[in-house]
């Protein structure tokens, strides 16, 4: 996998991270909803290079919702606001993959949008579930001895007058895509990428000398942060840091990990055996072992003042009883 691939594949996995948002109480449904299954990902390196990104991830604009390449364990996880390992059900769910297009009814707001899901899972895949509290296996991220390394993020300034809603991806060449939250730079001679969000601040993106992937964050909290690193090592991480607003974070990202967490989300990356290379074939899931004090992700996370400890803690689990493969009809 080039450099240049390698940065854009951890763009398209963590994309999600900057579009998610958080569940509210008793909202309403969807006025309307179009379903259809994804068509595959195009991962191409030019395509890429140009700025012409998948359709992946949720966008909302307005009324409209629009939901590109997500599986249903991935709607499941967002609709009900757990993590993955926080959800129980069949194993098919993780890789059939949908494109969603909806419209809010009037008055609603985007913090409604998971429980509209939950909705339309309900009455278009036949969704019957119960809740379950298990103790867990997780990472509890916390300041170390010494305190955190971290340095808080400038406030943001007052938004021109005219300065349009946040929406899509604005790309290179005016070509606006509807699946993100602000706007990709893809800098084909650094191998380099620069999202801005107008939620998230400014992430930088590109390769170390030494073959790592290293993002630069401006501007995210520390829950932000745990969902993200939930997607890099074997267990849900929780914030459990204490600490309040938005802060700046640069963070290295080995290349085996980014293999494997696209191997984990159904992105067709071969295993290193069946690149010839060294290690284990079939990885399905993310690399870090559940030793904290091995892996890059633990010593990038270490050297932000901050640590990974491994507890056992009752956590919520969704268990799904039911849900058929293919949605009633539009």
């Amino acid at each position: 996998m080039g450099r240049m691939r390698s940065v854009s594949v951890v763009f398209l996995l963590l994309a999600p991270m900057w579009a998610f948002g958080q569940a509210s109480q008793a909202p309403p449904a969807f006025e309307v909803a179009a379903i259809k299954p994804a068509p595959p990902l195009n991962i191409n390196r030019a395509a890429i290079a140009a700025g012409q990104l998948p359709h992946i991830g949720i966008n909302i604009q307005g009324s409209r919702v629009d939901i590109g390449f997500l599986s249903l364990a991935d709607l499941l996880t967002f609709a009900f606001n757990v993590k993955p390992n926080q959800l129980s059900g069949p194993e098919w769910i993780k890789g059939e993959r949908f494109d969603i297009l909806a419209k809010m009814p009037d008055g609603a707001t985007r913090d409604q949008v998971p429980g509209m899901v939950q909705a339309l899972l309900a009455e278009r895949f036949q969704l019957k579930f119960h809740r379950e509290t298990r103790e867990e296996a997780v990472y509890a991220l916390v300041v170390a001895k010494g305190g955190h390394k971290l340095k808080e993020s400038p406030p943001d300034p007052e938004p021109p007058a005219d300065e349009p809603a946040p929406g899509g991806l604005t790309l290179p060449g005016g070509l606006t895509l509807p699946n993100g939250p602000g706007q990709v730079k893809i800098d084909r001679g650094s191998n380099a990428a620069t999202i801005v969000s107008a939620r998230g601040g400014t992430t930088k993106m590109g390769m170390t000398p030494d073959g790592q992937i290293r993002m630069e964050m401006s501007k995210t909290t520390m829950e932000a942060f745990a969902q993200m690193l939930t997607r890099l090592v074997d267990r849900p991480v929780l914030d459990m840091t204490e600490l309040k607003g938005n802060f700046q974070i640069s963070l290295e990202i080995s290349r085996e990990t980014m293999l494997n967490m696209a191997r984990a989300a159904n992105f067709n990356v071969p295993s290193p055996a069946a690149r010839g290379g060294q290690g284990p074939a079939g990885l399905t899931g993310p690399v870090e072992a559940s030793d904290p004090s091995g892996g890059s992700i633990f010593t990038s996370v270490q050297q932000l003042g901050l640590r990974l400890e491994p507890r056992k803690l009752p956590l919520e689990h969704i268990v799904v009883d039911n849900l058929e493969r293919t949605p009633t009809e539009n």
